[in-house]
């Protein structure tokens, strides 16, 4: 499913026009990134939880090359779905 297939589910299960639907996903989103910009967590109890997660440096291989490289440290947004909605998945 892509981002136009799920917002026209997400208008019908919300009774949305798609145009809704889309602006309010869209302002979701970027919710989600200025929080996670912040450097603060998002824990929606029922559904998961948002964090951004630090990979340090480290020294990698170019495959093509085998020559070494080293890797900056990075950090990478992260989410972690809930009990109660890998409940609800697994049924």
């Amino acid at each position: 499913m892509n981002k136009a297939e799920f917002i026209k589910a997400f208008a019908d299960k919300a009774n949305f026009t798609q145009k809704d639907a889309g602006i309010a996903f869209d302002a979701m989103a970027a919710t989600i990134a200025d929080i996670l910009n912040k450097g603060e967590k998002i824990q929606i109890a029922g559904f998961g939880t948002y964090e951004v997660k630090k990979r340090a440096a480290r020294t990698g291989i170019n495959p093509l090359t085998k020559e070494k490289i080293k890797i900056d440290a990075t950090k990478v947004p992260s989410f972690k779905f809930g009990n109660s909605f890998k409940d609800i998945v697994n049924k």
